[in-house]
């Protein structure tokens, strides 16, 4: 009769004792096998991508909006009346015709009694800075 090996030596009659050699542990003492938490992982990188990306997407989309906000204001002032050739850094006033159509002048609204629709500064790239009237600044 074959003499009985223990259960934890590892042995086979083709390669004999080739415990080494396999790509798992085969001793109770050997560290434990386990399979890493892939799925949290992923999970927790793709809250942390969709943050950022919602973050950029939001900040972005308030970049365009007031982009476009900029754009109407242009667009209101170079349609408007107005019969001279605006100054940069000066002041002017959109108003509202008794015709319906809107013109652009110098007076104030308070000098005048005219249907006041907002106040600009021609800035250095011909760009309209409309009047802030909470923060008392051009934006």
């Amino acid at each position: 009769m074959e003499k009985e090996k223990p259960d934890n030596v590892v042995y086979s009659k083709e390669k004999g004792y080739n415990a080494s050699m396999l790509p798992y542990a085969t001793s109770v003492s050997a560290p434990v096998i386990k399979t890493d938490d892939i799925v949290a992982w992923k999970s927790r990188g793709i809250h942390n991508v969709n943050k950022e990306l919602e973050s950029k997407f939001n900040e972005l989309k308030l970049q365009y909006k007031k982009l476009m906000e900029e754009f109407q204001w242009n667009d209101m002032v170079y349609n408007a009346k107005f019969s001279f050739e605006p100054v940069i850094g000066e002041i002017y006033h959109l108003y509202v015709g008794t015709d319906g159509n809107n013109f652009l002048s110098l007076i104030g609204p308070l000098e005048w009694n005219k249907e006041h629709i907002a106040t600009f500064k021609l800035n250095s790239d011909k760009k309209w800075m409309i009047f802030n009237e909470k923060s008392g600044l051009f934006s």
